[in-house]
């Protein structure tokens, strides 16, 4: 077994743990939802505006914690991400008014600032360039996988309805809030900086795999610098381009179960498992046009492509009638948008090398988070307005055609472009 094939499967399926426990707090809000607004009274903008507000705060601290983590190191500051993101994410089931809501929002937002950027920053340093996509798809699957496991488990959690005292999105808050804690201490402890410092490598391994990325380091003509990174007009496209990623993948994420319980009418413990279907199929998908984007080299159209399905599959879901077509439409949106992820990150991550790369890949992924705070307000004020969630999946949908469109213009040469 090669040191890189001995990266995937050690770093891989832990850096996979770390990221379905986040974005399961990310958007466990969605499930609460179905009981909280109605508890506290919430309208469709009060709920729409504290699920989004979190990416202000995560926008606004996003590069600075990504410099931090390069200078630090990751295992100290991704466990420090995770205890304060965990400690927020958890006292969520305090939450009685919307002020509460948007500054336990806004505080989650910058408790894991840092967190996504900092991992795909990681990944740079084990994996060369050439396997970039298949580990990031190996590691982003987590956000579908986190759809299949929070459907079922969140309805599950919701159940508890009264048990203790406690209503059941309070449960669903601090029972998915508090493993993060316990992970942020096991980051510490067992997450390796770099190839030299990883026991399961045999000292000719991590020779070989130092060497080998220093190498394809050295070769390129990549951005090295956090002025380079923060001022080439190449990386503010590409962040363009991933702003119509979390504009779908949050208005997805935000409204599915409330989509899927408005047309099928089903309890919240079977709208938890109806959700989760979208999610599987895109795992599948996620990883198979990852590999293929490797195995060919070609990144852009494998990401406009993706797009195109994803964001035509959006709109179509928002005008059919019935659950059966409901969740086709769901799943195919939810896969062409979940394979954008590997061969996007392993394109971006091209043009970076060295401190570089923290401060780009910060860049990209906090402008294009505002998208997070966009799209999910979209969906929100549109049927606050019309009462129905077609116009505002069209809207979305059309904006991540647009970003497949976007990226067909940004020049693939490695030459540093400013």
């Amino acid at each position: 077994m090669t040191a890189v094939a001995k990266a995937r499967r050690r770093l891989i399926p832990f850096l996979f743990l770390l990221y379905v426990v986040s974005y399961l707090d990310r958007i466990n809000v969605g499930f609460a939802a179905l009981q909280m607004n109605a508890a506290l009274g919430f309208s469709n903008i009060t709920y729409s505006l504290g699920a989004g507000i979190f990416f202000l705060s995560y926008t606004l601290l996003e590069i600075p914690s990504n410099v931090i983590l390069a200078r630090v190191g990751a295992r100290r500051w991704i466990a420090r991400i995770m205890i304060t993101w965990g400690l927020v994410a958890a006292a969520m089931m305090f939450v009685r008014s919307p002020t509460g809501f948007y500054v336990l929002r806004f505080l989650l937002g910058a408790a894991e600032a840092g967190f996504f950027p900092g991992i795909i920053y990681c990944l740079t340093r084990w994996f060369p360039a050439r396997e970039r996509a298949r580990a990031i798809a190996g590691f982003m699957t987590a956000v579908v996988i986190a759809g299949i496991i929070g459907g079922p488990v969140s309805g599950a959690l919701l159940s508890l309805d009264g048990v203790g005292g406690l209503a059941g999105w309070q449960w669903l808050f601090v029972v998915e809030g508090l493993p993060a804690v316990v992970l942020g201490f096991v980051v510490l402890r067992v997450l390796p900086e770099a190839p030299s410092e990883a026991r399961w490598l045999t000292p000719a391994e991590q020779v070989a795999l130092t060497t080998q990325l220093a190498a394809e380091a050295a070769l390129s003509d990549s951005v090295h610098s956090v002025h380079g990174a923060l001022t080439s007009g190449r990386m503010w496209l590409l962040a363009a381009v991933y702003f119509t990623i979390p504009v779908e993948l949050y208005a997805l994420s935000f409204w599915l179960p409330q989509i899927v319980k408005s047309a099928s009418g089903a309890s919240d413990f079977w709208v938890g498992v109806l959700s989760a279907i979208p999610y599987a199929v895109a795992a599948v998908a996620m990883v198979v046009v990852g590999r293929h984007s490797d195995v060919t080299g070609e990144r852009r159209w494998h990401i406009a492509l993706s797009a195109a399905v994803g964001g035509v599959a959006l709109a179509l879901a928002g005008v059919v009638h019935g659950v059966v077509p409901a969740i086709v439409l769901l799943s195919l949106a939810t896969a062409g948008l979940a394979s954008m992820l590997g061969p996007f990150w392993a394109f971006a991550t091209s043009f970076l090398g060295g401190i570089g790369a923290a401060a780009g890949i910060a860049l990209v992924n906090s402008v294009g988070n505002i998208g997070g705070f966009v799209g999910p307000n979209i969906v929100g004020f549109v049927r606050e307005a019309t009462s129905e969630f077609a116009a505002g999946l069209a809207i979305v949908g059309a904006i991540l055609v647009a970003g497949g469109v976007l990226v067909l213009t940004v020049n693939p040469s490695k030459k540093p472009l400013v």
